[in-house]
C-alpha cells in the first residue's frame, strides 16, 4: 500500500518498477536534460494560449513550479510526481484539480521520455496514483483527456481499459489551438471491481 507522508516530507508511493515522488530543486539538471531531449515530442501536447511561448524551463522557474506544487499538496488540490526508473528520472505524472464536496474528482495527466515510451511505465504509475486517489484520498472519480490524435498517450488508456466517455470538442487550448478531447474515466465503484487484476497486472501484488 502507499503510504502517504506528512506534508514537510516528500510524498512517495512504488509501483513495481517505478517510484513517484514529489520533485525538488535538485531533481532540475535531470529533468531539464530530459525535457531538452524529448522538446519536440512533448511540446505539441502542453496546453499553452495561442502566442503565448512555452513555459520557461530555467532553473528558477523549476523551484518556483516545485514550490507551487507543495502548496497544492499542503492545500489538497493536487499531487505532482516525477516517475523514476531504477533511481532515473524518467517523466511526471499528476493528480491535478481535486475538487471535494459533490464532485470528489480529479484528472490524470502525463508525460514519459521519449526513449522510455512504450515499456508500460506511464501505465503502471497511472495505476499506482489511481490507488492514492481512491484508497488514500476518497475521490469517486478520475478522468484522463487526450487529444484523439495523441495515440501514444491513447495507449496508455487504453492498455488499462479505462472507460471512454466520448469527445469533449474543444475542450482545452493545446500549442495555441482549441482542440477536442477525448475523455477517459474510472470511478470508485469500477476500481473496486478491477482492482485485483489492475494491480496484479501492473504493479504484480495481490488484493
Amino acid at each position: 500500500m502507499p503510504r502517504a507522508r506528512p506534508a514537510t516530507e516528500v510524498l512517495e508511493l512504488a509501483g513495481r518498477r517505478v517510484r513517484l515522488r514529489s520533485l525538488t530543486e535538485q531533481d532540475y539538471p535531470a529533468w531539464i536534460e530530459v525535457r531538452r531531449r524529448c522538446h519536440d515530442w512533448l511540446v505539441p501536447w502542453e496546453p499553452r494560449p495561442a502566442g503565448a511561448p512555452p513555459a520557461p524551463e530555467d532553473a528558477s522557474s523549476f523551484g518556483v513550479r516545485c514550490g507551487m506544487r507543495e502548496r497544492e499538496r499542503q492545500l489538497g488540490t493536487g499531487f505532482g510526481f516525477g516517475i523514476f526508473v531504477d533511481g532515473s528520472f524518467a517523466g511526471e505524472i499528476t493528480l491535478s484539480s481535486v475538487q471535494r464536496g459533490p464532485f470528489q474528482q480529479a484528472f490524470i495527466g502525463y508525460w514519459v521520455d521519449q526513449q522510455l515510451a512504450g515499456q508500460g511505465l506511464v501505465p503502471e504509475s497511472v495505476v499506482v496514483v489511481l490507488r492514492f486517489a481512491f484508497e488514500m484520498l476518497g475521490l469517486h472519480r478520475v478522468e484522463i483527456a487526450i487529444v484523439p490524435r495523441n495515440h501514444a498517450s491513447r495507449r496508455v488508456v487504453e492498455k488499462l481499459g479505462i472507460r471512454s466517455e466520448g469527445v469533449a470538442i474543444g475542450y482545452l487550448e493545446i500549442d495555441g489551438r482549441w482542440e477536442d478531447h477525448v475523455r477517459y474515466a474510472i470511478t470508485s465503484e469500477e476500481w473496486s471491481v478491477r482492482r485485483t487484476d489492475l494491480l496484479s497486472r501492473w504493479i504484480g501484488e495481490a488484493a
